[in-house]
């Protein structure tokens, strides 16, 4: 959970210099590796219904009632840290992170086989973020409350702590908030365009209505939604939001609109003012500024060219900034670390790293190279300080030490975190309870009992130093959107360059199959495999019972059978089913869940109940998530 803090700046102006050299792939550590685990740690952050495709197997369900207070569905998305609280401005900015890092690097996940995962990791934030905007002008932005999360340590399938939902719309406006949901919409909507149209033109939609309320209704969030002050309070105000919601709906629709947004207001918002030395949650500007120099390096500034010029100066100063060689500097530890703050550091070394990864591609794509304050940086330096930063992660560093947990033999063992350090309740149902919790799991000066593969902790301080302790939560507490940004920066430097202009639009890979392979022997349309998942005293199986092809699209007929494998009455199923895209029969929709058809009220000894859908995929993620015996 983040601490707020003060902003650094400068407004000194940078020049150009033209200069190309192709940066090579990279070695020396396992960042295939190190990505599987970067993803798998978004797993564990997620609350509502688990999938049966759930590879962290110690997290259980989790919030099931959220938004219930307030007459809303927000069950789902993703607790931002080592709490329990969901926080809507960090969650949204970490949606847009992990999208902007598939669009430049999706290529490089498919071929590290975690393509999939990623845009899995995408969806279950926007499938909350769906829920959280009801209305064109009322957005969800938090649900829970910090302060008396903090007095509770529990796992989220124990948490007894306030689940309230707090909101902002006309009367009680939230411009930064919106405008940063509006930019994870878009930039989802572009990932989702080729492997589900329906669903990207619905967070386009969605993308649309919030930056025109963010627009119209001005207004810093945290005034709004007063409880988030103390965690994530908007120091950088909303315009930098604006910009950014602007600039992700140019790219998601060229629609020129937004161009002209972020022409006509680049001056009075900041965009080409503001020479940052941070970027993250809180503070666009740099992003802004990276997203319409690749504007303007592509050919898109027309009218605006000398005004995006400006943009991509304050853009450089951030990129020379980082390496030490502007005029206003980035603090370093003794190790090399870029340093910012005590509390969570790493947020800021993992965005910056990824802003400057993309932007050295995009000055290799132009045929550029920048000229910073004590002399020209090539393409390819500024590529490899951005991985000198990841490699420190890794362990690269004076304590030899890594800041992924799971990630190579010295990594933090007593995260602060509530799931990770209380015993699963898969192994212990036991409740545990408010004050309990700490006093049982807090104080325990053991490792955790469940691993938090992939999680970038806070990271250590200005002279390197690090403490492996549960309540130094400043150096040992991770979060999403220290994890988003690393992503892609993480692909590039497995799979390397592919030698594609990262100017031109985005063309991502086609999917592999993770459900189900497609059966190659079937003839003349291949046949996805029969999924099956047994429990004890509940077995689920599907098959394909028929399949045709209209307009080019293979289209599958599923049926799913859930047989009782108990000696007693099966009473008050429910199903949970993701990765489903077209009509269902059979049971009835409840919320999040299906439940029986009307037409039954308990399946016996030995019974089975058939539904059946139709969709052109492989087949849907079905599990049963909750059900009595009697």
């Amino acid at each position: 959970m983040e601490k707020s803090v003060g902003l650094c700046f400068s407004m000194a102006p940078l020049f150009l210099v033209l200069c190309f050299l192709l940066p090579p792939a990279f070695a020396g550590h396992d960042y295939g590796q190190a990505l599987t685990k970067s993803i798998l740690f978004f797993e564990a952050q997620r609350s509502g219904y688990l999938p049966g495709s759930q590879r962290v197997q110690w997290r259980g369900n989790s919030g099931l009632n959220d938004g219930k207070l307030n007459g809303v569905d927000l069950v789902g998305g993703y607790y931002d840290a080592g709490d329990n609280v969901k926080f809507g401005l960090p969650m949204a900015f970490t949606v847009t992170m992990l999208s902007w890092s598939i669009l430049e690097y999706g290529k490089q996940m498919g071929a590290s086989g975690e393509l999939g995962h990623a845009i899995d990791a995408v969806k279950w934030g926007t499938d909350y973020l769906i829920k959280a905007h009801p209305e064109p002008n009322v957005l969800y932005g938090e649900v829970g409350d910090g302060n008396t999360d903090h007095n509770c340590w529990q796992r989220p399938e124990d948490m007894t702590t306030s689940r309230a939902a707090y909101r902002i719309d006309p009367s009680h406006p939230g411009s930064d908030l919106a405008g940063e949901t509006a930019a994870a919409m878009a930039a989802a909507s572009i990932v989702f365009r080729r492997y589900n149209p329906s669903y990207s033109a619905e967070l386009l939609k969605h993308a649309y209505q919030l930056f025109d309320f963010a627009d119209k209704y001005r207004g810093k969030y945290d005034s709004s939604i007063t409880v988030a002050q103390k965690y994530y309070r908007s120091v950088s105000g909303y315009a930098d939001e604006l910009l950014w919601g602007a600039a992700w709906l140019y790219k998601a629709t060229n629609n020129g609109y937004y161009l002209n947004y972020l022409g006509k207001n680049g001056d009075a918002l900041g965009g080409t003012g503001w020479g940052m030395t941070e970027f993250g949650w809180d503070v666009k500007y740099a992003g802004v500024q990276t997203l319409v120099a690749k504007f303007l390096m592509a050919g898109k500034g027309g009218s605006y060219t000398q005004v995006f010029g400006k943009y991509q100066e304050k853009a450089e100063f951030f990129m020379c900034s980082c390496l030490g060689k502007g005029n206003r500097n980035a603090q370093k530890t003794p190790g090399g670390l870029i340093f910012r703050q005590r509390w969570n550091n790493m947020q800021f070394v993992t965005s910056a790293s990824f802003l400057m990864t993309v932007y050295s591609d995009y000055l290799t794509s132009a045929g550029k190279s920048l000229k910073c304050a004590s002399g020209n940086v090539s393409p390819t330096e500024l590529l490899s300080f951005a991985k000198s930063q990841v490699d420190y992660i890794l362990g690269d560093n004076p304590r030899a030490t890594s800041y992924m947990v799971g990630y190579g033999n010295n990594y933090p063992k007593q995260v602060h975190h509530r799931a990770s350090s209380i015993v699963s309740y898969k192994v212990d149902p036991s409740f545990i309870s408010c004050r309990g919790g700490y006093a049982t799991w807090f104080g325990r000066k053991a490792s955790d009992p469940n691993l938090l593969t992939g999680a970038i902790v806070g990271g250590p301080d200005a002279y390197d130093n690090f403490a492996d302790q549960r309540d130094n939560y400043e150096q040992t507490e991770p979060a999403t959107y220290n994890n988003a940004p690393l992503l892609g920066i993480l692909a590039r430097l497995h799979a390397g360059h592919s030698g594609y202009n990262q100017l031109l639009p985005v063309e991502l890979p086609s999917l592999k199959p993770i459900a189900a392979n497609l059966n190659p022997s079937a003839k003349p349309v291949a046949r996805p495999s029969p999924v099956s998942s047994s429990t004890k005293s509940i077995a689920v199986t599907q098959k394909v019972t028929a399949t045709w092809v209209q307009k080019g699209k293979i289209y599958y007929r599923y049926s799913t059978t859930i047989t009782n494998k108990s000696s007693k009455n099966l009473k008050n199923l429910k199903v949970y089913i993701s990765k489903l895209y077209g009509p269902l029969w059979g049971l009835t929709k409840s919320g999040d869940s299906y439940i029986f058809p009307s037409w039954v009220n308990s399946l016996g000894a030995g019974k089975n109940i058939e539904f059946v859908y139709i969709h052109s995929a492989s087949p849907a993620e079905v599990s049963v998530s909750s059900y009595n015996l009697v």
